[in-house]
């Protein structure tokens, strides 16, 4: 199971959009897809149409009072969704009077890794805190999202930097790579932008790039992936290209992990 950690420094980014319809493109091509939705605002949940109400969600598994394998459902666009609510916000707190907690969401995916091709982590809107971290120690490869907007490449050099050196201090330090969203092609700033986003990050970030689209927000509005509403519309083609991309890298590293091996502790 590879697992891909979508993060970034700010909201508003299609950080939840990225990771919720690059799931549906992995399951359309019949990969066996795992999102988990790691932030307190709830929107990877809530893009899939879940409603949460006594089930139980993340917060019980990071708790360590249930199994990952309990709070797992089938969502729509053939994904499975470990959901959360606004009560996943609470781990902080837990996590202080935890003895290393960092590490509880690599356990549970652990308990899963022969169900499933690909998991992919919706963080919160930062890349400090305890369940950021907890993502960034799980994850084979963090997904860096940059918006091709106003101001977003000082950022996302700045959150670089930081997971850089997040990953230095890991036992098994993750792959980097970097998506751009919210492109809009017919803008001129918006396609300097991402050429500029291409110099600095050069191939850490894939060839895809996500363009803006009404059928994202219908899909959302909806709770179903992309893929799901219109699978021809240019959002489903963005997400399928993007979801090929991603199977490539992923069978590179798992290529250079079994010539060089680095177990986990």
């Amino acid at each position: 199971m590879h697992i891909l950690a979508f993060v970034n420094q700010k909201g508003g980014c299609g950080k939840t959009t990225t990771a919720v319809n690059l799931a549906g493109a992995l399951a359309a091509r019949g990969e066996r897809v795992l999102l988990v939705d790691l932030d307190p605002q709830a929107h990877a949940t809530m893009a899939l149409g879940c409603a949460v109400e006594r089930e139980p969600t993340m917060i019980e598994v990071l708790a360590d009072e249930l199994p990952l394998e309990r709070v797992l459902r089938a969502a729509p666009g053939g994904v499975t969704l470990a959901p959360a609510t606004a009560r996943l916000g609470e781990y902080e707190e837990i996590a202080m009077r935890t003895l290393r907690p960092q590490e509880r969401l690599s356990k549970a995916l652990d308990s899963v890794r022969a169900q499933f091709d690909y998991c992919v982590l919706d963080c919160p809107p930062r890349t400090e805190g305890v369940l950021a971290l907890s993502a960034l120690r799980a994850a084979d490869t963090a997904v860096l999202v940059i918006e091709t907007g106003a101001f977003a490449l000082q950022g996302a050099l700045k959150a670089r930097t930081l997971l850089a050196e997040t990953a230095a201090h890991l036992d098994r330090p993750f792959s980097l790579r970097a998506v751009a969203t919210l492109f809009d092609k017919r803008s001129r700033i918006a396609r300097e932008l991402l050429v500029g986003i291409h110099a600095q990050f050069g191939e850490l970030l894939f060839d895809t790039a996500i363009s803006t689209s009404v059928r994202l927000r219908e899909a959302a509005a909806l709770g179903v992936p992309v893929q799901a509403l219109d699978t021809r519309s240019r959002a489903a083609i963005d997400f399928r290209a993007l979801a090929e991309e991603v199977a490539q890298h992923a069978h590179t590293l798992e290529a250079l992990s079994a010539t060089t091996p680095q177990p986990r502790s």
